[in-house]
This record gives C-alpha cells, structure tokens and sequence, in this order.
C-alpha cells in the first residue's frame, strides 16, 4: 500500500491512430515529474483495409512497438499502468483478437475509450497543466478523430468526437503524395461538413480562449513559427501562408520546412486541412498551443484511483441521482453482495480490486431502469447504462456492468455475456450471479440475513446454507431461491438451499433441558 507522502511512479500510454506515447512520471505532494517519455509513430490508422480489419503489417508494428515499450515497464505493477487505445481500435472489426495479443506484447491490460472518454481525457491533462476559469475551446486532432470541446476549470462542458484524423484524411485526399489547391479545398470542406451539426451550439455557448494539443497542431505551430509567419499562437494567414507552401512544394516527398519532422510529412497535409476547417467552421482567429496532451490527462485519472478519488464513482453516483435510485436499498444490496464475494471468490480471473468496483457499481445501479418502467427494468437499465455518457469508464467497463444490469433478472444465458472479452467472460458470469442472489435476499427491502455459501471449485454447486427455521420464517424468499434454482441451470449452475443448525444454540437447548432435573435435584 503506498503512503500519500511517497513518491508514486505511474505510467500512462496513448495508444493513438498515428503515434503510441508513453510518459512516467513520480507524483508526489500532487505535483507530476516526467521522468520518461517514449514515442513512436506507428500509423496504426493506415494499417485499416477497406473492411475496416487491421492488417498483418500494422498489427506486426504496432506489437513490435509495444514489446519494446513493456521492456521498459517491466518494473511498474500493472495497478500503476494505464493503457488506452483510441478511434482505430473502436473501428477494427478485428480489435478483440488484436488486443488480446498487444496486451500479451506489453505485458499489461489495454483498454479501448470511446470518443467521449478520449476527449474527456485530454481536457483534463489539459487543464491539469494549464488551469483557468475561463471558458476554454480545446481542439485535439489525432491520427483518426479530432476532439473539440468546451471546458470550464475542470469540468468539460461540451465534447465531441469527430471521425477525421490527420493519417485518414492524408490517405483520403493525399493518398498519392500530390498536395494540389484543389486537393486542399475538397480536404477543407470535408472538415467543414463534418463540423457543421456541432459548429453553431459551440458558437453559442462561447469562449474565452482557445487552445490546441496533440501532434498536428504542434507541428504546424512549429513550422509556422519557425518561417517568421507567426510569433506564438497559429493563426488563420499564418496558415494560409503554409498551404501555399506546401502547394508550390507540389508533394509529399518535398516538404522541407523547419519544424517538421520527416516522419510527420506523410500525415502533415491531412491534419492541416482538418485545422484550417475547425479555424473556418468555428471562427477562430488564433489558437495558443498546450504542452499537455491525452496522455497527461490518463496520468492525473489513474493517480485519482490510486488516490481513492475515482472519477467513475461520481460518475455512478451522478446517475443515482439522476434516475432517483432509492440509495438505502442499494447500499443493502451492495453489503449483501460483498459478503458472498469475500466467501465466494467470484473475482476469480479477474483483478479482485476491479470486480468489487464493478459489484459495487451493479449494486448501485442495477434500477435505474425503473426510471423508464417496472416491466423489463433489467432491460431498461442496461440499455442507460450502454449507452450514457460515463465518464472515467471505458468501453469495457460500461460493457460489463451493463451486462450484471442485464442479468440481474430472469433466466440466465450465456449468450447475455457474449459480447464481453473472452478472458473475463467466466469471472463476470459469476460477479451475475452473486448480483443477482445479494437482490433476491433483499427483495423484501429491509435487512437480511446471509446465509453460508459453498461453492464446487468448477461453479457447477452452489449450496446456500440458513439457519434452522428460516424456511418458514421467509416463505416468499425460499420460493424466490427456488425459482433461482432453475434460472441458474442456464449457465450450468446448480444452487441448493439447505438449513443448519448453530452448535451454540444445540449447547444452549441441552443445557436448558437439563436445568429443571438439576434444579429438581436439588431441592
């Protein structure tokens, strides 16, 4: 356990559509020093075939890149490493296979964001190293997606993920090197529709400053200001005068401009399309440039959970109040479900501290679908879950509690945890299964007794053991558990329910019964 005044080394990796990015850094008295930082270009974008499906030769480059990068955090625990890949592997209709052999390369699990998360991510590394209360505009393009969004301090008021990058739009308007006007104008005005649905709301709403991160907008920051076209921020005639450079460059391959670096060329002229269309679109005049990025904003997040101060659990408890869940029954049922875990050991195959996360969360969510309707609430609730905005929660994440939601109730399939990564299939299975008993003995919605639970090494037993007279006592429980019975044998479980009796009170009853003969005795 690390003590708050210890320096705690992390390391966060922005597993991007152009660039895999790793930083290290030791935190201590909330300050972060950057010990390390890795990059490599790996274009993992370019490597998508017309069917969406990775190919054998960006698959080979990127798990080249990881080994080399899990070579170098070989020393860091995994609870201190945080992986996140991005739009190309929420595209790659070949993104579960490919996980599963990058998390074996570097040696840690890789979690897949959605573009919301992403976005939220880079605000706040952002933010961390460039606070302010105004409102700010933040515009991040990557490899395969550009984030723009509306900020306040820490809070994201606006975000929005954009499916344009600076590798596919130079691969869709400047595949064949040439960096004609006309191939600029069409690249321009594909940024522009894209950004139409978004651009009068963010208009409305206003700014005070606007910002830029990531890789494009640093490298044309660079080569503007290293021409003398510009003597900071980016501005709209600094890169007009770029375009034009570039034009009378005729190609790819002659981009000489100071700044750029040789591996940025390929992917240069795409991603200053997509900016020139966000300053037209949005009317920006001039843009200043953050040194924080993405991989900043992973960092300060993963300190907050190793810190106790997870973002996803005011996530959950936002959607508590949202959706008016009546809190002390799921405090009820989360006390219940934590007690069968510890005597279980359902967190088999998966990181115990995770699965109690993902317990607890279940517990607290598992209905808000009455908030639509009682029919089919488990339903309801999966469906908010899957498809609600959460912060801090990946798409992993939000996939498995979705999935506890969805078989809190009714009979039990294994096709209902289908969708979920193949290695945390069996382990959240059982997680269902723990959910679903800890709500079945709190039905009655007051507090209830837990009962003794023995489990076959294989899962295919389940025996809940209660005290003498408890049957009685609970007839509309026991015919629940029955009913459990046969919902479990849809995932090959077999649940018995038995009775014992406590040897304390059997001590308690013989002495009573021999009491009168003493006292008889006696007298």
């Amino acid at each position: 356990m690390d003590r708050p005044n210890e320096p705690l080394t992390v390391a966060a990796l922005d597993l991007g559509s152009n660039s895999f990015h790793v930083i290290i850094a030791r935190f201590l008295d909330h300050e972060l020093q950057v010990i390390d930082r890795v990059r490599e270009q790996v274009m993992l974008a370019d490597g998508l075939d017309t069917d969406d499906r990775l190919t054998e030769e960006a698959q080979a480059r990127a798990l080249a890149c990881l080994e080399r990068i899990g070579d170098r955090l070989r020393s860091i625990p995994s609870v201190r490493v945080r992986a996140v890949a991005t739009n190309t592997l929420r595209r790659a209709k070949n993104a579960t296979p490919f996980r599963v052999k990058a998390q074996a390369a570097l040696g840690h699990p890789i979690e897949i964001v959605s573009g919301q998360e992403e976005a939220r991510l880079i605000y706040l590394g952002v933010a961390q190293d460039q606070f302010s209360s105004t409102t700010r505009l933040l515009t991040d393009i990557g490899g395969g997606s550009t984030e723009i969004l509306l900020g306040k301090g820490y809070e994201v008021l606006r975000s929005h993920s954009l499916f344009m990058g600076c590798v596919n739009y130079s691969k869709r308007f400047f595949g064949d090197g040439s960096l004609r006007k006309d191939r600029f104008r069409k690249a321009e005005l594909a940024a522009a529709l894209e950004l139409r649905a978004i651009q009068h709301d963010l208009r409305r709403m206003g700014w005070e400053r606007c910002l830029g991160s990531s890789g494009t907008i640093n490298a044309v920051q660079e080569v503007v200001r290293a021409a003398g076209w510009t003597d900071g921020a980016i501005t709209r005639p600094a890169m007009k005068k770029l375009r034009r450079a570039m034009v009378e460059a005729g190609t790819v391959d002659a981009l000489r401009f100071p700044g750029l670096k040789a591996e940025r060329a390929p992917v240069f002229a795409g991603g200053l399309a997509i900016l020139r269309g966000v300053f037209r679109s949005l009317e920006i005049d001039a843009m200043h440039v953050a040194s924080s990025a993405m991989r900043e904003g992973v960092l300060y997040d993963l300190v907050g959970r190793i810190r106790h101060d997870d973002i996803r659990d005011h996530t959950v408890q936002r959607m508590v109040e949202r959706y008016h869940v009546d809190l002390g029954q799921a405090i009820r049922v989360e006390h219940v479900a934590l007690r069968l875990l510890d005597q279980l050991g359902a967190d088999r195959g998966m990181d115990a501290d995770q699965a109690r996360k993902q317990l607890v969360w279940a517990s607290h969510l598992h209905e808000i679908g009455l908030a639509i309707s009682y029919t089919g609430f488990h339903k309801h609730g999966a469906y908010l879950i899957e498809h609600s905005d959460m912060p801090g929660f990946s798409s992993d994440d939000q996939a498995i509690l979705a999935a506890l939601v969805r078989g809190q109730r009714r009979k039990l399939s294994p096709s209902l945890f289908a969708g979920l990564a193949s290695d945390i299939t069996e382990p959240v299975t059982r997680l269902c299964v723990v959910l679903r008993l800890a709500i079945l003995l709190n039905r009655n919605r007051t507090a209830q007794i837990v009962p003794a639970i023995q489990v076959a090494d294989d899962w295919s037993e389940l025996e809940l053991a209660f005290p003498a007279g408890w049957a009685e006592a609970h007839p509309l429980t026991q015919a629940d558990l029955e009913q459990e019975a046969s919902s479990l044998t849809g995932i090959g479980v077999e649940l018995q329910v038995v009775e014992f009796v406590d040897p304390v009170s059997e001590a308690d009853e013989a002495a009573a019964e021999s009491a009168p003969n003493r006292g008889s005795h006696e007298r």
